[in-house]
């Protein structure tokens, strides 16, 4: 999926919350915070107490569709366990949840998440202007469906690699000596570590016999759409359908090449769809190459057939993802399976937008998900899916549900 990145301290008590809850407002009026004011904080966030009651649309929507979620993700084999060093830090366990949740009725799921979470805006008090603070960034991805052949063929004569054997991916935080802090991954070459190569190097050969292709798809951008996407299913000549599944990258910076394309006067960003910018690249191949190359992040595929037909991809979770309502969010800050609400709108391909108002789970990341209030929707497979997860840009609020602790989530 898109490249990958316990348990907090202990919130603090109902009084700490309070106070959190004063010392925002004084911030967001421009006063001073109260020297004894804690406010509960993740990476450069503050967090505003909200009741779940109070949230648009929360009573009206799919609650139980989004506990079928939340509990796919309590099955998963925990995730990277986040730094304890922040102060404010809210925890994230979600142990006493995934409990709890296991013999919830459907019909029960609204009572579940009230019992056991408390709602928090995801608000940045760095930003000017006080509408901004509550908003965040909200993109979609979706899995592409391409052609492709298990040999190189006229038709097909790009490779999508395996992982390469040399290649060590790096947790957050973690490094070698002498590899640049920057690097989430590095090259095995013996007990010695270096860069891993860029896409352009590896374009050019570098892998030598570790370049291993496990399937070859048309050209460079049905390639480049596959690793932006993190996974995809590939049609092959004799009728087949397989998935081809994230695992691992080089570790270089991710750079987007409709971003290119658009701060390179190509294209215009309003209307932009998928369809349009790789068929620009398409129409362009020699302008296409050096842009795609420019983006120095290169990811490695492996066959998956232990998803049945109709699930959804692995997310950096581990389980398979949910269509409108599996999300890839920072892991660094944000621990796999916790709930968001999401307050915003949806695009329609073919004009206008309808509002979004929905629970949904964190069960992936990627290179690209950067803060607390950012996150990228998984949309679903195919076409239809991929044109509004490319027109997805939306200054989305995020609310996220923190587990009460103790005994405070437990049923009465």
């Amino acid at each position: 999926m898109p490249p990958a990145f316990g348990p907090f301290p202990a919130a603090s008590s109902a009084i700490g919350r309070a106070s959190a809850g004063l010392a925002l407002a004084a911030l967001l009026a421009g006063g001073a915070v109260p020297a004894d004011a804690a406010p509960l904080r993740v990476g450069e966030a503050i967090l505003e107490p909200v009741p779940l009651a109070a949230l648009p649309g929360f009573s009206g929507d799919d609650l139980a569709a989004a506990l079928t979620t939340f509990r796919a993700t309590c099955a998963a084999p925990a995730g990277p366990v986040l730094s304890e060093a922040a102060p404010g830090a809210p925890s994230q366990d979600l142990a006493s949840a995934c409990k709890a949740a296991a013999d919830v009725a459907p019909e029960a799921a609204r009572a579940f998440f009230e019992r056991n979470f408390s709602a928090y805006r995801v608000l940045r008090p760095n930003r000017d202007a006080i509408p901004e603070r509550t908003n965040g960034f909200l993109t979609g991805y979706f899995e592409p469906e391409l052609t492709g052949s298990p040999v190189a063929t006229p038709d097909f004569t790009v490779p999508a690699l395996a992982r390469p054997d040399d290649l060590v991916s790096l947790e957050p935080g973690e490094t070698r000596p002498g590899l640049d802090p920057s690097l989430r991954a590095a090259r095995r070459d013996g007990d010695a570590f270096g860069p891993y190569p860029d896409r352009a190097a590896i374009e050019d050969g570098a892998l030598g016999a570790r370049a291993r292709p496990l399937l070859w798809l048309r050209d460079a951008v049905d390639l480049l759409v596959l690793q932006v996407q993190g996974s995809g299913r590939v049609r092959l000549p004799d009728g087949r359908s397989v998935r081809l599944a994230y695992d691992g990258r080089n570790g270089r910076a991710y750079t987007s090449v409709a971003r290119l394309i658009v701060t390179g006067g190509h294209l215009p960003l309003e209307g932009l769809t998928l369809a349009r910018w790789t068929g620009w690249l398409r129409a362009n191949p020699g302008l296409a190459r050096d842009l795609i190359r420019r983006n120095a992040s290169y990811v490695f595929f492996r066959l998956d057939e232990s998803v049945t037909e109709g699930a959804g991809p692995r997310g950096g979770a581990g389980v398979p993802l949910t269509a409108g309502r599996s999300l890839a969010v920072d892991s660094t800050l944000w621990r796999y399976g916790l709930p968001f609400w999401l307050e915003g709108s949806l695009p329609d391909p073919e004009g206008g937008s309808t509002p979004l108002r929905r629970l949904v789970v964190a069960q992936d990341t990627g290179s690209a998900i950067l803060g607390p209030a950012r996150g990228d929707l998984y949309l679903g497979t195919g076409a239809r899916a991929g044109a509004v997860a490319g027109l997805l840009r939306d200054p989305a609020r995020f609310v996220v549900l923190l587990p009460k602790q103790g005994d405070a989530g437990a049923a009465p």
